[in-house]
């Protein structure tokens, strides 16, 4: 099916330390031993060889793991995107081509 965003009022700032625009700071050595992904809602699958496999999508962001009913967007540039069920119909809107 095809879509378009659904338009968006927001905020845009470009990240400056010191303007109080981040919630936290982590140590990088924290996140790398300590996986910090909370791993509650992301979608498993169980392979034939035993293993337990999560999907995700490469982005510009990294490595975006899948959650249970989440959709998969993929905008005209090819960049893809994760959204879930609670927001997908909330920024995009269904289009008729």
């Amino acid at each position: 099916m095809k879509c378009k965003r659904v338009e968006l009022k927001a905020d845009v700032q470009k990240y400056e330390i010191g303007k109080g625009l981040e919630d936290g700071f982590e140590l990088f050595s924290e996140i790398v031993t300590r996986e910090w992904i909370v791993t509650d809602s992301l979608l498993k699958i169980n392979r034939e060889d035993g293993y337990v496999v999560c999907p995700f999508i490469l982005n510009r962001r990294g490595r975006e793991f899948i959650g249970v009913n989440d959709y998969i967007v993929i905008d005209e540039d090819g960049t893809k995107h994760v959204c879930g069920a609670d927001k997908i119909w909330k920024r995009y809107q269904q289009i008729d081509e």
